[in-house]
């Protein structure tokens, strides 16, 4: 029983789910959203807020100007991707604090969240700013 306890513990210290992705960005918790597709995918359709960094191009001076006391919870297109996987890889591998979002975009829009872009659905719950 303490192996599949600490599997459960392992799996939520390294995920989170779309609603709690939203609850912390609505109650203002230091966590960031990272977008680890190519450019043309996030500037289609991502989750507002969120900032683009391509897994293939984190690198020391590619992420030089973020925070390292904020989560960032890397996503990408689904389950059938890995760059969320891979970006999670690369930021932990330069000392950020990383959880990966579970279903990326597509569980999100599922949830009924917004998203932006140019092909963004604007309809879906919003991301507010309480400040």
């Amino acid at each position: 029983m303490e192996t599949q306890i600490k599997h459960y513990e392992n799996k939520l210290a390294f995920e989170m789910d779309p609603s709690d992705l939203f609850d912390a960005l609505n109650n203002g918790e230091k966590v960031i959203a990272l977008d680890a597709r190519k450019a043309f995918g996030f500037e289609a359709e991502h989750i507002p807020n969120a900032i683009n960094i391509p897994h293939r191009e984190m690198s020391a001076e590619t992420t030089k100007h973020l925070d390292k006391d904020v989560l960032y919870v890397t996503y990408c297109d689904g389950i059938g991707c890995n760059a969320s996987t891979k970006g999670a890889l690369n930021m932990t591998k330069l000392g950020f604090k990383v959880k990966e979002l579970m279903g990326g975009i597509e569980w999100w829009k599922f949830d009924g969240y917004a998203t932006e872009g140019s092909k963004g659905i604007k309809t879906g719950l919003k991301i507010e700013c309480a400040c």
